[in-house]
């Protein structure tokens, strides 16, 4: 097994290389920060077995360039820039396990839902700039939340909601089984759009999923209404967003992920006011990142392709 960790994040990981050895001693770490791509990536991993990838794109083109290449296993959760149909015409197994940082992006969403509510940040950066004033904000208590996407983080996050007793509305392409989720509604996303007050997306990307929020469904949200963004950058048409919140159409925005990451310097998002954004820190805990190690490293040893079921 000759093993290429193309995620920076995992190469940098004492703990999770030292676990790693105990597997194979043939192992190459992307230690010096590069970001892997195109035929940078292909020459990481021309001479590997095995791959464990992060944000790394594989596609046709890549694998059409490693023969011998036998199994991918995802460090994380998000399958968009791995091309699954790919694997299976070239014959390269898949290692994941979903829902492995779920509870690390829940919280997350979370935090910025109640950061963005009551103006946390605003209100340091005044205060650290010599103003002292008490900045009214809103309760996150009582209020009317809509789930958009019910898979692993989803869940977690209504779980968190528990002790605000929000009334929690939910949108999933699957039917919720209301014996184990009886303190949610199961509803139309549109109707869910309408009704809540903050609605955090949980979706992950694909072709269905991409701009999901656009200028239609934007348009019928409360003009009050908090959006937050969890998931992947492009279910939100950030254009239409920007559009949206100039008309007065949309409150505010909580976004740890984008179209474009990192953004570019004009992204008129960043220098919104009304916009609290994070550098896609959704699954970067501690706990969450041994979590995603120890899960990708099970993968270059249990995987399938990725037609099975479990897929």
């Amino acid at each position: 097994m000759r093993i290429g960790v193309c995620s920076r994040s995992f190469s940098k990981n004492q703990e999770l290389c030292s676990r790693l050895y105990d597997i194979s001693n043939d192992v190459k770490l992307n230690q010096d920060g590069l970001v892997l791509e195109g035929d940078l990536l292909v020459d990481f991993l021309r001479d590997r077995t095995h791959a464990i990838v992060g944000l790394e794109t594989i596609n046709e083109s890549i694998l059409d360039k490693l023969p011998g290449l036998e199994v991918v296993s995802k460090y994380g959760v998000g399958l968009d820039s791995i091309d699954l149909s790919a694997l299976k015409k070239f014959d390269v197994r898949l290692g994941w396990t979903p829902g492995v940082n779920s509870l690390s992006v829940a919280e997350l969403a979370l935090g910025l839902t109640l950061s963005s509510l009551r103006r946390i940040c605003e209100a340091n950066s005044a205060t650290r700039n010599g103003q002292w004033g008490q900045l009214q904000g809103e309760l996150l208590s009582g209020k009317a939340v809509g789930i958009v996407g019910f898979g692993h983080v989803g869940q977690d996050f209504a779980r968190l909601l528990g002790p605000f007793k929000c009334q929690i509305y939910v949108n999933d392409i699957r039917p919720i089984n209301s014996k184990n989720w009886p303190q949610v509604i199961q509803t139309s996303l549109d109707d869910l759009l309408r009704d809540s007050s903050i609605v955090s997306l949980h979706v992950p990307l694909t072709t269905e999923t991409f701009h999901l929020i656009d200028k239609r469904r934007l348009d019928s949200m409360k003009p009050t209404a908090l959006i937050v963004n969890t998931s992947r950058g492009g279910v939100i048409d950030e254009q239409a967003l920007l559009a949206a919140m100039s008309r007065g159409r949309i409150n505010s925005a909580a976004l740890d992920v984008l179209e474009m990451e990192p953004p570019s310097v004009d992204d008129q998002l960043i220098t919104r006011e009304s916009v609290l954004i994070t550098p896609h820190i959704g699954g970067s805990t501690r706990e969450a990142i041994i979590a995603m190690g120890e899960a990708a490293i099970r993968g270059l040893i249990e995987n399938k392709l990725p037609d099975a079921d479990r897929f």
